[in-house]
């Protein structure tokens, strides 16, 4: 894969760290690949602001920052206002459905969205909305093998959450691959391409 910069943003208690963590490890330890994080919290804990930065790419990686993101998920209304203008022309912007309304979108931006919070609840618990959205940024994406992810979801979560985790997982995997095959265009305002996996 090439050099692909990623911010992840939402509010404190919806595991935006977790996510980006996920995502890092899939990366680095399960695809041999480069990856660094690094995060940010508001002041808050719980409620706040909170975004974190990955960088994946198959050679070492020099600069550690992201500058500007290839790929935003935004998972809070404020972290979309806050994030999107830093968002690369042609950039791929993937939200969570009910909680993000788009506005002042610049040409070129390719979007998704899934109701990851609503999915999450319907597996039992609410918690796992972002495993939900890695399973969504993955198919979306492309840029990770699905086992890696998997992988790296079973290996960063609780034992006895595994099992949900993994069920999270895969149903924003299939939620995403669905939407690329054009069965939930019409659930979002701005279809989008994904992004080709980098060789």
């Amino acid at each position: 894969m090439q050099l692909t910069e990623i911010r992840i943003a939402g509010f404190g208690g919806q595991g935006v760290m977790l996510s980006a963590h996920i995502i890092g490890k899939a990366a680095a330890v399960y695809q041999g690949a480069y990856a660094t994080m690094t995060q940010s919290f508001g002041p808050e804990a719980r409620g706040g602001a909170a975004s974190a930065q990955v960088i994946l790419s198959d050679k070492p990686i020099l600069y550690p920052y992201v500058t500007r993101p290839d790929v935003l998920v935004a998972m809070s209304q404020e972290a979309y206002s806050r994030f999107l203008p830093e968002l690369k022309p042609n950039g791929l912007l993937l939200i969570e459905s009910d909680l993000v309304r788009l506005s002042d979108l610049r040409a070129g931006i390719r979007v998704h969205s899934i109701p990851a919070t609503r999915l999450a609840e319907e597996l039992g618990r609410r918690m796992v909305l972002n495993v939900v959205m890695v399973g969504f940024f993955g198919a979306i994406t492309g840029l990770l093998e699905p086992d890696a992810l998997r992988k790296a979801v079973i290996d960063s979560v609780p034992p006895s959450t595994r099992d949900l985790n993994v069920r999270a997982f895969e149903r924003g995997f299939e939620y995403g691959l669905s939407t690329l095959h054009g069965e939930r265009s019409a659930e979002s305002e701005h279809p989008a391409l994904p992004l080709e996996a980098q060789e």
